[in-house]
């Protein structure tokens, strides 16, 4: 195991109710006045967001809305985020919603005390120095931006889909309660768990050191992941899968599966983000298309650990039948394997390797995925 510093200073509510808890929380950081961030109306058809609000007016405290945050968050509503929180003079940043929303409240809060355009702490050229305070409550479990200092959302005029990631932009409280998830379509719960499961294999299969207790945790997610799955496709009122399900996400991608572990990345995200970006699919569903083919294309370089992850998810004793496992899950649970799925044909795969030549050079990952090496791997999902 390597040296690590492990710090993670989010507050987390778990449970049934817990959303009635935030404005308490926000008067504890002294917050007077928030920007409310959120995706579409369903909040105000389903009444959080009056719940939300009244918890607020309970507190005095403020708010001005900014609705309309899309799946695959775009910069250009982070800025005009931005010129809102400064117009309005907000103390804080209120996220309600899933990641996409949460992504686009950790650009605000980093983009209003900055001086340049908040791309500039997107493209790298600019680290992140201080932030907004951010506050979450979650209707999507996918993601772990609730318990994170990362974000990512794509420029719409570039496509560019890049991420942002400092300590200033851990929120300070982010509530979840698996109930506010129940409402969530089968598409994106199953496009959720590819996320996950993602979140999980990156460092898992990549990692120079990865050691054994953090193998077994990442195995435990992703059993978790897919057991709870589909018993939420029989029945999403289920709450103890839902909330076990919800926890997963948020453990998958808060700093525990990798701390100890050295010489990772991120390709298949680096990978995926270039669909999302240039064709606009669910991350989730771009995500299930990229793993299985960069799993066949990877396989042979840890082959002990393709093994590991074949016999402990899904008892089987080959790297081989343990990806046809995993694409056969994905199958089954109606969450894409094929680029035809996605609208995306063998013609387009230059344009890909190309845009994934900017992310990958985000990620540090351009020595070993040129456009020809990332095309190889996507013919294994034509």
């Amino acid at each position: 195991m390597e040296n690590f510093t492990f710090y993670n200073p989010t507050l987390i509510e778990f449970g049934a109710d817990k959303e009635h808890t935030v404005g308490k929380h926000l008067a504890k950081h002294g917050i007077k006045k928030v920007l409310f961030c959120y995706g579409s109306d369903r909040i105000k058809r389903d009444g959080l967001f009056t719940t939300v609000t009244e918890r607020l007016a309970e507190y005095g405290i403020g708010y001005v809305e900014l609705g309309g945050i899309v799946s695959n968050p775009v910069i250009s509503k982070v800025r005009e985020g931005i010129a809102l929180a400064r117009a309005e003079q907000v103390d804080a940043i209120l996220a309600v919603g899933g990641g996409s929303v949460l992504d686009s409240v950790k650009g605000i809060a980093a983009g209003v005390p900055y001086a340049g355009d908040v791309w500039d702490l997107f493209s790298g050229t600019t680290l992140v120095t201080s932030a907004l305070p951010t506050f979450a409550i979650m209707t999507l479990a996918a993601t772990g931006s609730e318990m994170n200092c990362s974000g990512v959302v794509t420029n719409d005029e570039t496509q560019e889909k890049f991420f942002i990631s400092a300590p200033a932009l851990f929120p300070k409280v982010s509530i979840v309660n698996p109930r506010l998830m129940q409402s969530v379509s089968r598409d994106y719960l199953v496009y959720s768990a590819a996320d996950v499961i993602a979140h999980c294999i990156e460092a898992y299969f990549t990692a120079s050191v990865h050691p054994t207790l953090n193998s077994r945790i990442v195995e435990s997610v992703i059993n978790t992941i897919i057991e709870t799955t589909g018993i939420l496709l029989d029945d999403p009122a289920n709450d103890a899968a839902r909330g076990e399900f919800a926890w997963a996400a948020t453990l998958a991608l808060n700093g525990l599966t990798f701390s100890g572990c050295a010489g990772f990345g991120f390709p298949n995200h680096a990978i995926e983000h270039s669909l999302s970006a240039l064709f606009n699919v669910p991350h989730g569903a771009g995500l299930s298309t990229v793993i299985p083919a960069w799993m066949k294309w990877y396989q042979s370089r840890n082959p002990a650990q393709f093994t590991r992850f074949a016999r402990q998810v899904f008892g089987v004793d080959s790297p081989e039948a343990g990806i046809a496992a995993l694409e056969a899950w994905f199958n089954k649970i109606g969450t894409p394997t094929r680029l035809g799925k996605l609208g995306i044909k063998e013609s387009d795969l230059p344009a890909i390797g190309e845009n994934v030549q900017m992310s990958v050079q985000r990620f540090g990952l351009a020595a070993q995925y040129s456009p020809a090496v990332v095309n190889d791997i996507l013919r294994c999902a034509l």
